[in-house]
């Protein structure tokens, strides 16, 4: 069964939203876990009845019935959080923030706001959420005030040169930036000033973190088993794939498999439900490698 419900956004919507998403478990109030927040793109969420402690650049930082702006992440950052999760948002394509509301993504790597770094009140978001909504009624509220956002700011939609890169990453993170370049036609000193802005990473940096989210994927179950060996193939040897990994989550991979995360594994289906269906390798709502059942079933649950 699926962790949360992801879906694609509305049509309208697709040119700044990558992905809209809500999970929603129980808990009792005082159980505890912990694990790691980690994103390959920036994202907008509303975290309801749980105390979440997080590590960031700068510093730890406590959250609790609010909205946030949560940056892109150049590595894993602990997460402890008290209580179910009830969380709901959205993600933004690289440069849709920029877009939007005027803020590169560079400048909020492993960084988290209140939603008045981009002049949105907190409670325009926080107060959707009300005690039973279901999770589909949930985001489509939220698509709603994001069309009204869209529409008062006038906003563009973003340059495509980063979401072909990232495209490019989610096919290919073995690619050289030259390659794309020659590709695309461009510098690779236009890239690496067009990456800085709307990742906040070098296009190295960007491939490499693909490559270790996507194996990270696989070991948490929610990748298609057909790409475990491209996978693996993609280091030049265990020591190579142990390097990048343990820079990234601050462990080995036998580390990590002895102690997944349900948060973070949450996070990585979404990616991968999103990597697969811009590639063309699923259709939307489709029964995905790692589901036994369809999508729509599963969120007929209401928040408690």
């Amino acid at each position: 069964m699926p962790l949360a419900l992801n879906r694609a956004p509305a049509a309208d919507l697709e040119p700044w939203i990558a992905r809209v998403m809500v999970a929603m478990a129980d808990a009792r109030d005082d159980s505890t876990q912990t694990g790691y927040l980690c994103n390959d793109a920036a994202y907008v969420r509303t975290a309801i009845g749980a105390d979440w402690t997080v590590e960031t650049a700068d510093g730890r930082l406590e959250i609790r019935d609010e909205t946030f702006l949560c940056g892109q992440h150049s590595k894993a950052w602990k997460l402890l959080y008290r209580g179910p999760v009830i969380v709901a948002g959205f993600m933004l394509k690289p440069g849709a923030m920029r877009a939007i509301w005027g803020v590169e993504d560079g400048t909020l790597v492993d960084r988290i706001r209140p939603m008045a770094h981009i002049g949105v009140a907190d409670s325009d978001l926080t107060d959707i959420y009300r005690k039973g909504i279901e999770g589909e009624d949930w985001l489509c509220q939220i698509e709603t005030w994001l069309r009204d956002q869209i529409r008062q700011r006038m906003a563009r939609p973003p340059a495509r040169l980063s979401q072909k890169f990232e495209e490019a990453a989610f096919a290919d993170p073995n690619i050289a930036p030259g390659e794309f370049c020659g590709a695309e036609s461009l510098s690779l000193r236009r890239l690496q000033r067009v990456c800085k802005r709307d990742f906040g990473l070098t296009p190295k940096q960007v491939l490499r973190r693909a490559r270790v989210l996507d194996l990270a994927a696989r070991m948490c179950g929610v990748a298609d088993e057909a790409e475990e060996t491209e996978f693996l193939l993609r280091y030049f040897d265990q020591s190579h794939q142990i390097r990048d990994f343990s820079a990234f989550f601050g462990s080995s991979p036998r580390q990590f498999m002895d102690n997944r995360q349900p948060l973070l594994t949450l996070s990585l289906e979404i990616r991968q439900a999103r990597r697969l269906e811009l590639l063309d390798r699923i259709a939307p709502d489709a029964v995905r490698p790692w589901m036994r059942q369809q999508l729509v079933p599963a969120v007929s649950r209401t928040a408690s």
